[in-house]
């Protein structure tokens, strides 16, 4: 069994075949799919698609990219919307300096907003960071003492200081397709390093489709080659992989429910 932690369904990229996009991904051996929230504003719709289909999930949250659109998003907000059984995780939230599409001051609010809905709900915090490492590094390690939460670093591809810092604090690290990309081989390097049980991986569908699907849109289903990928890079077969990052999800993603045969 495997586990997509990272992927937005409710994307128009899906809309015409969201059924067999999940039927795809059930095939393929995905048992949990977590459709991550990137605004608050749509939460209705994102809620929606986890009502849907018993095996999806989701998170509530602003991401950087939206976070001077939705300042007035408290973090009672999200405990509220947390509420929800099908709720999973915060966020995605965190710091994106590269496009720089919101004023990075909103971006850090929102950021301490979504840590404090986190440590508040017990549930995850699903963490954006993009060309932000050393500010990312300073607030986790702040926010961090002043009252534990626990956390995932998604998508990862940042430095290994990063990596270092999360897990030292606690978190997790996701890898998405682009541990597959030919020039990856700095990432393909911290996924060989990371602890065992702080591994998980994702698709952040429909982006980042890994080889050989690369330009291609994305889906839950292609979580497999990232899955074959991290085996290799990390001298395991693709069966414990499997069982090592499905064993994670779970831990981290406690709202969760296990079934039988998962």
């Amino acid at each position: 069994m495997l586990v997509d932690s990272h992927c937005h369904l409710d994307f128009a990229d899906f809309a015409d075949e969201i059924d067999e996009v999940v039927a795809r991904a059930e095939a393929a051996g995905v048992c949990r799919m977590v459709t991550i929230g990137t605004r608050v504003k749509r939460f209705d719709e994102v809620r929606a698609l986890t009502e849907r289909f018993d095996n999806v999930y989701c998170s509530v949250g602003t991401h950087p990219h939206n976070a001077a659109e939705e300042t007035d998003v408290t973090a009672d907000h999200l405990v509220r919307m947390a509420a929800h059984p099908k709720v999973v995780a915060i966020g995605e939230s965190g710091l994106d300096f590269y496009y720089d599409h919101s004023p990075r001051d909103k971006q850090v609010a929102a950021f301490r907003r979504h840590i404090a809905a986190a440590r508040e709900t017990g549930l995850p915090l699903v963490i954006h960071s993009r060309d932000a490492d050393e500010m990312m590094a300073e607030i986790l390690s702040e926010e961090m003492a002043n009252g534990p939460f626990t956390a995932v670093l998604h998508c990862f591809s940042s430095s290994r200081e990063l990596a270092e810092t999360g897990v030292a604090l606690g978190c997790y690290v996701s890898f998405s397709g682009i541990l597959t990309f030919k020039k990856a081989d700095e990432l393909r390097a911290i996924a060989a390093w990371l602890p065992a049980d702080r591994l998980l991986i994702e698709t952040d569908a429909p982006y980042l489709a890994p080889v050989p699907y690369r330009g291609k849109r994305n889906e839950p289903a292609y979580v497999a080659e990232t899955a074959k990928v991290l085996a290799e890079v990390r001298g395991v077969d693709a069966a414990e992989i499997a069982r090592r990052t499905t064993e994670n999800f779970f831990r981290l993603f406690a709202k969760v429910p296990r079934s039988r045969d998962v």
